[in-house]
């Protein structure tokens, strides 16, 4: 932490709002409270309306019979239908009242299912601030798809692409394939969970069984290279045909998949290339997006002629519709995926919008923009993280501007009830009801060396439960709970060469040596010299007691957990590096800070020259006082500079290597805490360390 960036930063709070959005997005309580008191509000106003009129009425007689004079005849039988009519007004009144009252509570019990059934639909989305496992693959990942048939599949930039079965808990690998001689420009599993395609630009076309993970046919695409590929097939049709879009035509070809590698038929109806697509199987319909932003729908069926299906929507033009949305911003859609229902699909954009459209009208529902523009200007976000951790993500976002489409092309998904939208976004992956604009959740929000790119959901085991009541799915019941045992998100991020698994789990602390970073993969050489290279290297020392104008500190190293900052931390103190070094910034009831040779906080650097990586551990957290964590300028930017906490700071978790404790001597650490400092938080007396003694137990 150097001078003016290294500042005590406030324990996170919890994130209560979302990404920018046309309609902001707002994580929000429980509304069941608001909901009674709105619908009492309405019935007391309407037996409060039916008392005046009444009262009226009663008025109106009492006046008559005051004033009354002997009448004749007639005049009795028209008092009399002056009675009967204003009898029938009243009836007709509290009939309508009765009406409006009755509306009311259809409209707030409609509230309370919708409700309801957010929450059966939520408790399928995990819960996790921290994702449980990655496993490896040799190059960046660049895809990741669930299927219906309980398999995952990834992809990389080198080509290849890896089966994995979703177990009980967790995944199991299963089997992998060179694929390609590059990297994917695209991977579609079919809507039944059986077959796979992948495409990329070496002009092939691969489709995979995926039950019986086995390659099943190549199709040679030509001159083409394609850009995106979509399964057509209905449950029960005969062929299993698939879609592809090239990136030198704007025609959209259609493959048998187990054929010859003949296009079937061809459809036209771009003039651009095409980038994405999404089958709507309720309406048998495609939705195909061009590189000039353009929306098309087209019959997806076998016997049709491929056009626009004008009896399965509300419009004939699309002027009536919102379609032309992208065309206007001049942006490129990097994702399409339809509800389970086929009322809605959500696109994700180079933009960096999400945009919701209702299909049968073509109308925007939502949109919610997640630009670099919109989030540095978002104040409330700096509030809710640190000033070090929110720079370094603005420029992780501007990072991914810098990148091309392909390789950080995001996506948005539903969920299996389509009410929740799943989509990253810098503060992590945002969970987002459709019904009432709200971020009800955001899993991953406190991993902050990760940024999210794509996401795929599994429900776990919601899938056999179909056929549960609503009540049986509410009820408190352990084996009905048991029937979504697992829900997870797999998503691949940024410039890593790993796949990351969000559960309902947190990554497990039992102590053993198996992380949550899984080496599945064999270490290439250079990562083979480089173990042989740290074997060879002596033991480190564990302990070292670190002598100051105050008294003597001693500290318990961790040499195995963190071995870099440890070496670093020793060969210093044996080169007497941090002799008279001097306390230079104390914060009461925080820390002090110190290994800075020219103590100002803005010096000092590691033994190999300039800044050495962070070194992160599961077991050494900021979770209780006299903590000696390294001090840095953000991600990876350690040199000399330490400090020691003097309270748990758990909001520094993951951001700051913890290296060691103090088990002896807390009282002068917590006597140089005490200290007088100027504004800047320096010591107004000078406190040095005299030197360090190391010491192996």
């Amino acid at each position: 932490m150097s001078s003016a960036s290294k500042r005590a930063h406030s324990p996170e709070r919890e994130i209560v709002a979302g990404g920018a959005a046309s309609k902001h997005a707002r994580l929000d309580d429980d509304v069941a409270a608001d909901v009674r008191s709105d619908h009492s509000r309405a019935v007391d106003g309407a037996r409060g309306r039916q008392r005046r009129s009444n009262d009226a009425d009663e008025g109106e007689h009492q006046d008559e019979s005051a004033g009354a004079e002997p009448r004749s005849n007639g005049h009795a039988a028209g008092a009399q239908d002056d009675a009967q009519s204003m009898a029938m007004d009243a009836d007709t009144a509290t009939a309508a009242t009765a009406a409006a009252a009755e509306e009311e509570e259809q409209k707030l019990a409609q509230q309370r299912r919708m409700r309801r059934l957010e929450r059966i639909h939520l408790a399928a989305l995990p819960t996790s601030n921290l994702y449980e496992r990655s496993y490896m693959h040799r190059d960046v990942v660049t895809h990741v798809v669930a299927t219906r048939t309980d398999f995952v599949i990834t992809a990389s930039l080198d080509g290849h692409i890896k089966f994995w079965k979703k177990l009980e808990a967790g995944l199991e690998f299963v089997k992998t394939f060179r694929s390609h001689l590059t990297g994917m420009t695209d991977v579609a599993a079919s809507h039944d969970g059986m077959f796979l395609a992948t495409t990329s630009s070496d002009k092939m076309l691969k489709i995979y069984d995926v039950v019986n993970f086995d390659m099943m046919n190549i199709i040679n695409l030509g001159d083409d290279e394609a850009t995106c590929c979509e399964w057509l097939h209905q449950p029960g049709d005969a062929l299993a045909r698939v879609a592809v879009a090239c990136q030198s035509s704007p025609a959209i070809r259609i493959y048998d998949a187990r054929g010859d590698g003949k296009p079937l038929k061809t459809v036209s109806m771009h003039v651009k290339p095409v980038v994405a697509m999404a089958l709507n199987v309720k309406f048998d319909t495609v939705i195909s997006v061009d590189t000039a932003g353009l929306v098309e729908y087209w019959r997806a069926a076998d016997n049709s002629d491929h056009t626009f299906p004008s009896d399965r929507v509300h419009f004939s033009s699309k002027l009536d519709t919102d379609l032309f949305d992208f065309v206007r911003a001049k942006t490129v859609v990097t994702s399409i995926d339809v509800s389970p229902d086929g009322s809605k699909f959500v696109t994700m954009s180079s933009d960096r919008k999400v945009r919701v459209f209702r299909f049968l009208t073509g109308k925007l529902a939502r949109k919610y923009d997640e630009s670099l523009q919109v989030i540095a200007n978002q104040s409330q976000l700096a509030s809710h993280i640190d000033n070090i951790e929110y720079a370094r993500r603005l420029a992780v976002e501007k990072d991914i501007d810098q990148q091309p489409v392909s390789v950080a092309g995001m996506n948005a998904v539903f969920d299996e009830s389509g009410l929740f939208v799943i989509y990253p976004s810098l503060l992590g992956i945002k969970v987002v009801s459709i019904h009432d604009n709200r971020c009800v959740r955001i899993i991953g929000k406190v991993e902050s060396n990760i940024r999210i790119l794509r996401v795929a959901v599994h429900p776990g085991k919601l899938r056999k439960a179909i056929g549960m009541t609503l009540d049986s799915q509410t009820a408190d019941n352990p084996l009905l709970a048991a029937a979504i045992a697992d829900p997870s998100v797999f998503c691949t991020a940024l410039k890593r060469q790993r796949f990351y698994i969000f559960s309902n789990r947190e990554p497990k602390e039992d102590g053993s040596d198996v992380g949550r970073d899984i080496l599945n993969e064999k270490p290439t050489r250079e990562e083979q010299l480089a173990s042989l290279e740290s074997v060879s290297k002596p033991v480190l020392p564990d302990l070292a007691i670190i002598h100051t104008t105050k008294g003597d500190i001693h500290i318990r190293l961790f040499p195995q957990e963190c071995p870099k900052t440890v070496e670093n931390f020793v060969t210093h103190a044996r080169n007497g590096y941090y002799n008279q070094h001097l306390f230079h910034r104390v914060i009461k009831g925080f820390m002090n800070q110190t290994g800075d040779p020219k103590g100002d906080g803005t010096g000092g650097e590691s033994i190999w020259g300039g800044n050495f990586e962070d070194e992160f551990h599961k077991s050494l957290k900021h979770d209780r006082p006299f903590t000696v964590s390294s001090a840095n300028a953000g991600k990876d930017t350690n040199g000399s500079q330490f400090f020691i906490t003097v309270v748990p700071t758990p909001w520094l978790d993951n951001k700051h290597t913890v290296f060691g404790r103090v088990i002896k001597g807390m009282e002068i650490v917590s006597a140089i805490n005490n200290v007088k400092v100027d504004k800047s938080d320096r010591p107004l007396e000078d406190v040095r360390m005299v030197s360090i003694t190391l010491k192996q137990s």
